[in-house]
């Protein structure tokens, strides 16, 4: 829509402003790295951070949800209206959200991601250097983004150029920042720097992410399977820390007297014994080997073949830093590549 300009010693008020009105999530140092939380203060947020350990999509997935609470005769849908800002999402996460959009969105649209979708403003961050070790956004084509967004920071110095989204993210600019139309001298620098910036990121990943779906499709009887499903633990933290896992199970709650209750949803994992397993104790992947290549097939065809124009996995490198045995999708699809080269 527009090119504004905000100078670097004004967006900490911007962020205050907006704090004012919204609840404001953004990345915060803790113990361990970085985290998205709601900010209690300005001076909080950390737009300069490396990938959190938890992807934002735990703001439009909450871990756990309650999806109604019933008494006896009557049932009451439980809906979470709070207005929101998302505050310096990688471009990487980005696109990942923009994936769960249209994965919540088609069919029969699931009510309780959309109304939070629609109430929740994202302000997402450019990448101008590798955020992680692990990371091979480049690869995915997720190193910067064009939609998606409200508004989308990019550091260039002593300022930010703010690339306006939708007309949301213009009258968040327009209520609560101080900023000002990009002069020539800045839009030259602002192409300067994006031309720059794509040498300082490494290619880790030895194909184009586009081409996972065809080489997914020849490899589904690898051997690599049964190697690498021998070391995996089954434990699911791949899953948790993805930003494009979704599934979850649904369950109930009820009171001793059986009088009332509630319903929730709460994260699951394809790498569960349990996930996979239907009434009658039959479970149709059984081993570890066979989880582990559903999940990397879910990650580099299924995804992408049911949501055309999207990718189920994005580059960050979550998955590969939470493994305990360090498998990766990069070494996983490396290896798969060289077997069918």
């Amino acid at each position: 829509m527009s090119l504004k300009i905000i100078n670097k010693s004004d967006l900490m008020p911007f962020v205050a402003n907006m704090m004012g009105e919204y609840e404001v999530i953004g990345p915060v140092a803790n113990d361990i790295g970085f985290k998205f939380a709601t900010l209690t203060d300005a001076s909080q947020v950390r737009l300069n951070y490396n990938t959190t350990v938890i992807p934002p999509r735990k703001t439009l997935l909450p871990t756990q949800e309650t999806l109604f609470s019933f008494q006896k005769d009557m049932l009451a849908p439980t809906f979470d209206m709070k207005w929101r800002v998302l505050l310096g999402v990688h471009t990487c996460d980005l696109h990942a959200m923009c994936m769960l959009d249209e994965a919540f969105a088609r069919g029969q649209p699931d009510t309780h991601y959309m109304k939070r979708r629609a109430t929740t403003t994202i302000v997402s961050m450019e990448c101008l250097d590798t955020c992680d070790e692990n990371s091979f956004c480049k690869s995915m084509n997720t190193l910067t983004a064009t939609s998606g967004f409200d508004l989308h920071l990019i550091q260039l110095g002593d300022f930010y150029a703010v690339d306006v989204g939708t007309t949301a993210g213009e009258a968040l600019l327009a209520n609560h920042a101080k900023s000002h139309e990009a002069t020539r001298a800045e839009i030259a620098l602002l192409d300067k720097t994006m031309s720059q910036k794509w040498s300082k990121f490494p290619v880790r990943l030895h194909l184009d992410g586009k081409d996972l779906p065809a080489l997914m499709g020849v490899s589904y009887k690898s051997p690599l399977w049964e190697e690498v499903g021998k070391r995996c633990f089954g434990c699911g933290s791949c899953n948790i820390v993805c930003p494009t896992c979704y599934c979850f199970d649904v369950r109930d709650e009820v009171s001793m007297d059986g009088k009332s209750g509630e319903r929730y949803r709460i994260w699951d994992s394809c790498q569960l014994d349990e996930f996979a397993r239907i009434g009658s104790g039959e479970n149709f992947r059984k081993t570890h080997a066979h989880r582990l290549r559903h999940r990397f097939m879910r990650k580099g065809k299924y995804i992408a073949e049911a949501f055309p124009g999207h990718q189920g996995c994005v580059g960050c490198g979550r998955c590969a830093r939470a493994c305990l045995v360090d498998i990766t999708p990069v070494g996983v699809w490396n290896s798969l590549r060289q077997d069918h080269a």
